[in-house]
């Protein structure tokens, strides 16, 4: 079964999302300690966790596996979906692999090391319109290679 987990935190593309899915008729869950706009065409459930440190990720990494994709743009928590078997796409676009983890976890504590160093203070770039392009284009090429891969079993 292919839903979609939304880290819904900030999330830039979760109309995107609710789109693509509503095309496909696949489930989302928008996944959020805060409380979130509800109403969405097609099945979207909002989930609202308790607050608390990464509850929202935990409730994430428990719930997406094999076949399933998560939209987020958190390191850790993408790792995390990535090891349970979930493919991972991030809002800008970048598809998080097995093989492309390892060094965006390190890229993530060596700017954490400088930030805390005073050596950065910025963050990432502002997200522009070619993301949400590059987005839209990952997502539907998650989705179509995991039915090809569906079909073949």
């Amino acid at each position: 079964m292919l839903d979609l987990f939304v880290d819904g935190d900030a999330c830039p593309v979760k109309e995107e999302t609710y789109k693509v899915a509503l095309r496909h008729d696949l489930k989302v869950y928008v996944v959020s300690d805060a409380p979130l706009r509800a109403g969405a065409p097609g099945r979207v459930e909002f989930v609202r966790v308790p607050q608390g440190f990464n509850a929202a990720d935990d409730w994430i990494a428990e719930r997406a596996g094999e076949d399933d994709i998560v939209v987020t743009a958190d390191i850790p928590l993408a790792d995390r979906c990535i090891r349970a078997g979930a493919r991972v796409v991030s809002p800008n676009g970048r598809a998080l692999t097995e093989d492309s983890i390892g060094e965006a976890m390190a890229r993530r504590e060596l700017m954490d090391h400088l930030r805390q160093m005073g050596t950065i203070t910025g963050g990432p770039p502002p997200f522009a319109p070619a993301d949400r392009s590059r987005f839209l284009a990952r997502l539907e090429e998650t989705i179509q290679a995991i039915r090809r891969k569906a079909a073949r079993r």
